[in-house]
């Protein structure tokens, strides 16, 4: 069972917590995911839906397209600029100092921001500069971290890593990384690199907490859930918090937005724990970031 330094106390973790990153800035530790969350409308709603019923952290991409909704729903919500850390992520097609640069101010512009607290390289090796990541990445991450120095993004971040993506990286880096984002559910831990996100203090945040959808007809989550009385996706995202990882949930149904944040009021056993860590490959594994044609 991999629990991480980041893990908070069950007794006192609630909606409100945070994780403190490396350069201590707050993180809230349950987010509002929008990947493959249609621009416009559909956006838009569960956004401002999402900020009703109590998140306080939005993710975005570039390659999402949805930014312009996004930064729409962070206005009209009414509530204070400082309240919500929103993340947004580097597009891969940028594999220059200037471009990334460039995406950057693209990317405050479409979400009406003067900053983001949160600015990620998304991908580590993608065919637009496949094989040469290490001076790609090199390149964009200097100028996030000129952003950063600005004031432009208060915590940078990485996704997808693996491990020579991520020693690569560091051997020119001014900022350490701050957060990891990456495919974390009970079917793919990704040990190996979550070990090495704790060598550097760097906080390891799940997407597709649930397994796109494949982890909850599973019949051992689905009896778990059924222990606790509550929905497996409650029970996968509870999983990530038990290990101090920061899950981004994601859903466009209002019912199941708020659903997804009613994950405090419980805690899981470590007998449970221990039956969720064993799903290994069961919902499927995180896909190789070298030979991924992205």
């Amino acid at each position: 069972m991999f629990k991480t330094k980041f893990r908070l106390d069950p007794k006192v973790l609630n909606k409100d917590s945070f994780y403190t990153l490396n350069n201590g800035v707050k993180m809230p530790v349950i987010g509002f995911g929008t990947w493959q969350v249609k621009d416009g409308e559909e956006t838009y709603a569960s956004v401002k839906e999402a900020l009703r019923v109590g998140y306080r952290h939005i993710d975005t991409a570039e390659a999402y397209k949805n930014e312009e909704s996004v930064g729409r729903a962070l206005r009209d919500s009414g509530l204070p600029r400082a309240d919500i850390f929103v993340t947004t992520k580097l597009n891969n097609p940028h594999t220059t100092y200037e471009a990334a640069k460039n995406a950057i101010e693209a990317s405050l512009k479409r979400l009406g921001l003067e900053y983001v607290d949160q600015y990620l390289i998304h991908w580590p090796n993608s065919t637009h500069f496949r094989p040469h990541y290490q001076k790609r990445n090199k390149e964009v991450y200097r100028a996030m971290e000129d952003a950063y120095f600005a004031g432009k993004i208060r915590s940078i971040g990485i996704s997808n890593f693996r491990r020579h993506h991520l020693e690569a990286l560091l051997a020119t880096a001014k900022v350490k990384p701050a957060t990891h984002q990456m495919y974390i559910n009970p079917s793919d831990m990704q040990a190996e690199v979550v070990a090495l996100n704790e060598k550097y203090n760097i906080l390891t945040v799940a997407y597709s907490p649930l397994g796109t959808g494949r982890l909850l007809v599973l019949p051992e989550l689905i009896e778990i859930a059924a222990k606790y009385k509550k929905t497996p996706a409650q029970i996968a995202l509870r999983w990530s918090l038990e290990h101090g990882y920061l899950p981004l949930a994601k859903s466009k149904t209002p019912s199941r937005i708020k659903e997804n944040i009613d994950i405090f009021d419980f805690s899981l056993s470590k007998k449970d724990i221990k039956i969720l860590d064993d799903l290994k490959g069961k919902a499927g594994l995180a896909g190789d970031p070298d030979t991924i044609p992205f």
